[in-house]
């Protein structure tokens, strides 16, 4: 899986002239037990590089783009990061040993409920994870360094800007439909205004919550 995602990533020109995954990335996702955080029904293709359903209508995304999105999120030691859309619990994982804490927020209880237990079982002590909207975010935890949204959003959420420490940057698809969404850089300088940049083009589930 991994040199899966560093061929595409020598083969695939990364945003901002970045030239491939960082090893310290790569490292974690050799470690991580994909297969311990997906259905039973799909852990023979867990270390494929492609989308697997979770149930629901969810699906967990493909590793390269977990890989690209960590990067993009520039994860620290120090860092506090908020993940929205926690799934099975993978990108939270990844994120573990990289940062100082994450937290990570899910719509769908049973999911929420479910990654939560396995995040706890696997050793990832760092992660917490809350059944709720987060488009609203986690804000008594923020701000944060950096925020990765893993469902499509017709716009960016302002409760997730508000939430992004200056000088954080927010890793977020965005979209009316499935089909034409862009995954967006957005970055907050330390006088608290924001830029955002499209990237490359992706396909995520949907971003619910009570904004619609």
């Amino acid at each position: 899986m991994v040199e899966t995602i560093q061929a595409l990533a020598k083969t695939a020109p990364l945003p901002g002239g970045q030239e491939g995954i960082d090893p310290s990335i790569l490292a974690v996702m050799r470690q991580v037990a994909r297969h311990e955080l997906v259905p039973e029904n799909v852990r023979a293709d867990a270390y494929q590089d492609r989308p697997l359903p979770l149930g629901y209508e969810q699906t967990i995304s493909q590793p390269y783009i977990v890989a690209l999105m960590t990067q993009l999120a520039r994860p620290a030691k120090d860092h506090v990061v908020l993940e929205v859309g926690t799934g099975s619990g993978y990108q939270a994982a990844v994120l573990s040993p990289l940062v100082a804490k994450v937290f990570s927020v899910e719509i769908i209880e049973p999911l929420a409920t479910r990654a939560a237990e396995r995040l706890c079982a696997l050793g990832f002590e760092n992660a917490s994870v809350r059944h709720g909207d987060g488009y609203l975010g986690w804000a008594e935890h923020g701000p944060f360094d950096s925020i990765i949204v893993t469902a499509g959003a017709s716009h960016v959420p302002q409760p997730l800007v508000d939430q992004l420490r200056p000088g954080g940057r927010m890793v977020i698809p965005v979209g009316g439909a499935a089909t034409s969404q862009d995954l967006m850089l957005v970055e907050k300088d330390h006088n608290g205004a924001t830029r955002t940049c499209p990237l490359l083009p992706v396909r995520f589930v949907p971003l619910t919550g009570g904004y619609r």
